[in-house]
């Protein structure tokens, strides 16, 4: 009688995070040229001359300011624009993993007495481009309620300089 030899198992590679996912990282990187486009000045710290679209979505990912953005979609529609990114600190403040918030509605962001007031800003960003200094009401995953200001509201532009949807970012809030 024969040993059976022991099945050798190669181990399963850990999954690629989902802000490094080619689409994310075509993204990540629309969010930062538009914005520079928008305001004359980068989103994020510069990184080396020769940093690969990778490294550039990482750094935002991994950002102190909260970024977000949403597809095209008619910001007055029903259910209106889908989150197509969101940092970690977006995840972090809203509470929910990168596959709940990113996909999900944008206006569920906002409680549903905000919601047509964040339409209105919406509305108003997409025909000037780009807005400063936006207040509003939010709501995280559990139902607590949180104010933001000073956001910079931007229209994200694909690469023929059409616009593809919007993004929003923020460094200042706090809890209501």
């Amino acid at each position: 009688m024969t040993a059976a030899t022991p099945e050798v198992v190669e181990p399963l590679a850990p999954a690629a995070a989902r802000w490094l996912s080619e689409p994310a990282i075509s993204t990540a990187n629309r969010i930062l040229e538009s914005h520079r486009l928008a305001f004359g000045i980068p989103l994020i710290a510069p990184l080396a001359a020769d940093a690969t679209p990778e490294q550039w979505a990482q750094a935002l990912f991994a950002s102190d300011r909260v970024v977000m953005a949403h597809d095209g979609s008619d910001p007055a529609g029903d259910p209106g624009p889908r989150l197509i990114y969101a940092n970690r600190a977006a995840l972090r403040l809203w509470r929910r993993p990168w596959n709940e918030l990113v996909g999900m509605p944008s206006s569920l962001t906002a409680e549903p007495t905000a919601r047509q007031e964040r339409a209105q800003a919406l509305l108003r960003a997409q025909s000037q481009q780009a807005i400063r200094n936006y207040s509003g009401i939010r709501i995280d995953s559990q139902g607590r309620r949180f104010r933001i200001d000073g956001a910079r509201v931007f229209s994200l532009r694909n690469p023929a300089g059409e616009p593809c949807g919007q993004a929003a970012c923020f460094s200042r809030w706090h809890w209501i």
